[in-house]
């Protein structure tokens, strides 16, 4: 496992992803990025996990349905903010995102869908479990996320390789 550091600075990672992050996916030879903003590292199931949100009106979505891995590249601070915003308004349906925002793939160390080839830090994840959100155990209070109801599925990626690139 090349996990260094993955735990220790979670709540700095965290704050970072909250200005956004690239979730990357590779299936039936294709690949796309999205924006996440949402997501929680931790330590279930006695294994390090990344636990993405997506929304199944997403492109990715269908994506992250047909393979078991994805990675996730949180940009260096104060670095790529117009690509963030670009790959979370707009769908790799309609658009090559890598080519509008001019970034570059790069092969993951041990999964099969790539990384971002930017500075920063890169988790490498294998879906262990995935779950759809049912509202009828959301708490009230969090419905107003959801005006259109349209709920996340949750992924839970155990952490398989976390490495920076400088």
């Amino acid at each position: 496992m090349h996990t260094t550091g993955y735990l220790e600075n979670a709540d700095q990672m965290m704050e970072r992803i909250k200005k956004g992050a690239f979730l990357t996916v590779l299936a039936d030879g294709k690949v796309n990025t999205m924006t996440i903003g949402w997501a929680t590292i931790g330590y279930i199931w006695q294994r390090p996990v990344f636990m993405i949100a997506v929304r199944d009106s997403r492109h990715t979505f269908s994506l992250l349905e047909k393979t078991d891995n994805f990675t996730v590249t949180v940009p260096a601070p104060n670095t790529f903010h117009d690509a963030v915003m670009t790959c979370g308004t707009k769908s790799g349906r309609d658009i090559d995102k890598f080519k509008e925002c001019g970034l570059q793939q790069k092969a993951a160390q041990l999964v099969q869908s790539p990384i971002i080839d930017i500075p920063g830090n890169h988790y490498e994840c294998r879906i262990v479990y995935k779950s759809a959100m049912d509202s009828t155990f959301l708490d009230a209070d969090m419905e107003k996320l959801y005006p259109k109801k349209d709920y996340h599925t949750l992924y839970f990626g155990e952490i398989l390789a976390c490495y920076a690139i400088l």
